[in-house]
């Protein structure tokens, strides 16, 4: 059984909460997964402190969690309605993810099928699988955060056992995004570049050699929201982008866009 490191960042005050909360949950049956660091830590076997405590579920199972939270004395909001529900107490917040900012990646039945069985503080868990781990984290790019150095740890740690095919598949049309972290493992970690699947780099690179002769999209798309929320805001506002993040092209409605820029707002991210 693989076991998840305890970074020292959940061990301190945190950690009583967070035991809480995995008891709730278990001793209720819900099905959910452990993601964020300490999925993190387990696949890197690393013990990098963990700020958050992040719980994947299924999208119609969010309002059930968040309703055993309360039985236990927690706070709780649906805060971004197209992606994230938070449960609190004072200065503690567990997150229950079911997608991503961008409208991405949506928690489905693959997410469960695929989980990784292990142990976190003495409990039985099921961990994110890694193939869903780097996808949801590929795409931030944001000024405050950059996910890169984890996308690199993780290929670095997993590389030669990734279900590669899986992982191109999650990507989609966003394929471009997976190229990029293949190319900068490459420059990061040139002695272990043989890591990486050779057919899997040439097959990319033969795409995008045949995208550079293809005829320019009709749509005059910006496909950086999908990055990063606030640095191509301009594209969209004064640029006259169509926001990829919007359908039919994204996941996301106005209303899901307007609500997360507010809340940039709010934090003082933006103006």
């Amino acid at each position: 059984m693989a076991t998840a490191p305890v970074g020292p960042g959940a061990t301190i005050g945190r950690f009583p909460v967070y035991e809480k909360v995995l008891d709730q949950l278990i001793s209720n049956d819900f099905d959910f997964l452990i993601g964020g660091g300490h999925a993190y830590n387990l696949y890197t076997k690393l013990d990098r402190p963990s700020r958050d405590f992040d719980i994947f579920v299924r999208e119609e199972d969010c309002p059930e969690a968040l309703a055993l939270m309360e039985r236990i004395g927690l706070e709780t909001e649906l805060s971004f309605p197209h992606w994230l529900g938070k449960a609190k107490r004072d200065d503690v917040t567990v997150d229950f993810i079911y997608g991503s900012g961008n409208g991405i990646a949506p928690v489905d039945e693959d997410w469960f099928r695929h989980a990784v069985e292990g142990e976190l503080w003495g409990r039985r868990v099921r961990f994110c699988p890694v193939e869903e781990l780097i996808w949801s984290k590929s795409f931030i790019m944001e000024r405050e955060r950059y996910d890169g150095a984890e996308i690199a740890h993780l290929f670095h740690s997993c590389a030669e056992t990734l279900d590669w095919p899986r992982l191109a598949a999650r990507f989609g049309e966003q394929w471009p995004v997976l190229l990029s972290h293949l190319v900068l493992f490459h420059f990061i970690y040139p002695f272990d570049r043989n890591k990486m699947p050779l057919a899997i780099t040439q097959f990319m690179l033969k795409r995008f050699r045949s995208q550079l002769v293809e005829p320019a999209p009709e749509r005059r798309i910006c496909n950086g929201t999908l990055l990063s929320r606030a640095q191509y805001l301009i594209d969209i506002e004064e640029w006259g982008y169509l926001d990829a993040r919007l359908e039919p092209s994204g996941r996301m409605k106005p209303d899901d866009v307007a609500h997360w820029t507010e809340a940039m707002r709010k934090e003082g991210i933006i103006d």
